[in-house]
């Protein structure tokens, strides 16, 4: 199957070809019918399988042909990464037709705030908002969606997690009640379950199975203590040959002080987390996509919020808490048919969490043998009870934990 058997407007196609779009994936193959002909949809996917322009391209052909055209659209996303993403996304296939967009989210500048508003009082087409801002606009009644067509929830699951469902239901209840809803998930939890039934009319569902990760990733774990970590990351970056590099860490504090290191020891490094400011994260964006900077590091916010090609190498220096969380952080390697290596850090208290991946995965994850000069590591051995100890007040606590709780940051992000 092509892009031409969906029979979308010439000047759309024109946009689709200059950013070199052959053939569908599988979801753009099942939604994209289904989003044309006006249906409500509940899709289950995960980032990577081209999402985005399953329901971008649809709605914009959707759009070519409407009544009324000036916010035509509303697209939620969880945060600001990846409603500009959208937003780009939404300007290259629709550069040959006159379709708008504005992506609408805080933390920006005074600059950035002025284009947004500009944007609305001008009537944009397609609307990509963060809840949080577009609440603020609706309640400073900045923007008038009465004649909204189509409503799009992408990554539901991550903005329910985030705790927008308040937010969200709120936003809906200044929406038309007939309108087109489309919602995206990488996973279908009771609560988007709930959710869904709450907001969409007789939809029809799409769910593609968690993908296995791409055959092009190379995965391989180290068992390490906490530590040891740092030094085998040292170790691992010192391989020029990658050069385009992400690592994920567990909270915001690891992020900052782990960028702090490595800029000490000379690496092209930035962290990526929600204390800088929105002008600074997307400076930051533009480098590692422009291959300016060699190395960013961030929490699980970026495994979903992130689309760069050419990332080759991904470390995981946690081991994410849940198994679909791996799967979505290691996506970010190898993508388009390219190779790419995924390297997890697994001390003794993850192990169990480890465990869970390989079932998920369906495959057992290489454990590679530490550098001779950094000792040995834990043993691998997931379900085993980690012995208790005292500490020195007589309270119980686990090893490296002298309060109770394991050695390090305890907060996540």
């Amino acid at each position: 199957m092509t892009f031409e058997d969906f029979n979308f407007d010439e000047q759309l196609m024109d946009g689709i070809r200059s950013m070199g779009y052959e053939n569908p994936t599988p979801i753009q193959e099942q939604a994209i019918p289904v989003i044309m002909q006006k249906h409500d949809l509940i899709a289950c996917a995960q980032t990577g399988t081209g999402k985005t322009a399953a329901y971008v391209l649809p709605v914009i052909n959707n759009i070519l042909h409407a009544k009324h055209r000036h916010f035509n659209t509303l697209i939620l996303a969880p945060t600001r990464e990846l409603a500009l993403q959208i937003d780009q996304q939404i300007e290259g296939f629709g550069y040959f037709v006159n379709v708008s967009s504005i992506a609408v989210y805080g933390g920006g500048d005074g600059m950035a705030w002025e284009q947004q508003h500009k944007a609305i009082h001008a009537g944009a087409d397609i609307i990509t908002a963060t809840p949080g801002r577009l609440i603020s606009m609706l309640t400073m009644k900045e923007v008038n969606l009465n004649h909204l067509e189509h409503l799009v929830l992408d990554e539901a699951d991550r903005m329910l997690d985030m705790g927008f469902y308040d937010d969200i239901m709120r936003i809906i209840s200044y929406l038309p009640k007939k309108r087109q809803t489309v919602l995206f998930s990488a996973t279908m939890p009771p609560k988007i379950r709930d959710m869904a039934r709450k907001i969409l009319h007789d939809p029809k569902e799409i769910t593609l199975s968690i993908a296995k990760p791409a055959e092009g990733i190379t995965q391989q774990a180290y068992l390490a203590y906490d530590a040891q970590k740092e030094k085998l990351l040292l170790d691992i970056l010192s391989n020029e040959e990658y050069q385009s590099i992400l690592i994920f860490a567990s909270t915001k504090e690891k992020v900052k002080k782990l960028g702090a290191d490595l800029r000490q020891k000379g690496y092209a490094v930035k962290a990526f987390h929600s204390d800088i400011e929105q002008i600074e994260r997307e400076q930051i964006m533009r480098d590692f996509k422009g291959r300016r900077l060699r190395i960013l590091v961030g929490t699980d916010v970026l495994s979903r919020g992130i689309d760069v090609e050419g990332i080759n190498l991904v470390i995981n220096y946690d081991a994410p808490p849940d198994p679909e969380d791996y799967v979505h952080r290691i996506g970010r390697t190898a993508r388009a048919d390219a190779k790419g290596t995924a390297i997890t850090f697994i001390n003794e208290r993850d192990q169990e969490k480890f465990s869970r991946i390989e079932q998920l995965i369906g495959k057992e994850v290489p454990k590679i043998p530490l550098p001779e000069k950094l000792g040995s590591g834990p043993l691998y051995e997931p379900g085993k009870k980690r012995p208790q100890s005292f500490n020195r007040h007589g309270g119980k606590g686990r090893p490296g934990g002298g309060n109770g709780k394991p050695a390090g940051n305890r907060r996540r992000f």
